[in-house]
């Protein structure tokens, strides 16, 4: 990770100190558009590595069985009810945690109160989202959601700090099912 910051940073102090007047020397300093790209994209490639190594290595450790989908989401259902699955356009209400994976919790219902959202209009992380439609009421889940589904790059801009895992907790209280 170190490395890639280094190289990133040198990369981008190169750029900004090419104020070079003579012609020759701007075209030999010239960087195109696509190799910028090609650094931008190698480097998020590299975060998506690691974070993805540290979350295997957190669920290795867990006496639960996740299932890893597709986006990277992990989730294990503890309890599950029977009944209709949530959907897409239902409103639904959960009890939650939002911690980190070393325990340091963000957010919590029992601070914020529940949460209620229409699935599939946003207003949650998109792993949440992801996440919902599995569950029936009642249920209840771990997710550990990686930072590109959850508040990215720059955090939530109050307690979630940037390119932060997250580690949810869940309990569908309500769903208001939309038919």
């Amino acid at each position: 990770m170190r490395s890639v910051c280094y190289i990133l940073s040198l990369f981008l102090l190169l750029i900004s100190c090419s104020n070079e007047k003579n012609k020759n020397q701007e075209q030999m300093n010239y960087i195109d558009k696509q190799q910028i790209k090609d650094v931008l994209e190698d480097f998020n490639r590299q975060l998506l590595i690691q974070e993805a190594k540290m979350i295997d290595d957190y669920v290795d450790k867990q006496d639960l069985d996740f299932v890893k989908t597709g986006t990277g989401l992990r989730y294990a259902i503890i309890s599950q009810n029977e009944g209709e699955l949530i959907k897409t356009g239902d409103m639904v209400t959960i009890e939650y945690e939002i911690s980190s994976l070393n325990g340091d919790v963000y957010y919590s219902s029992k601070n914020e109160g529940n949460k209620s959202f229409i699935v599939g209009r946003g207003g949650v992380e998109s792993g949440v989202e992801e996440a919902i439609i599995k569950l029936h009421v009642n249920d209840t889940a771990i997710l550990i959601i990686p930072s590109h589904l959850a508040h990215g790059l720059v955090g939530d801009g109050k307690k979630i700090p940037a390119k932060s895992t997250l580690l949810y907790k869940l309990k569908v209280i309500e769903n208001k099912i939309n038919n």
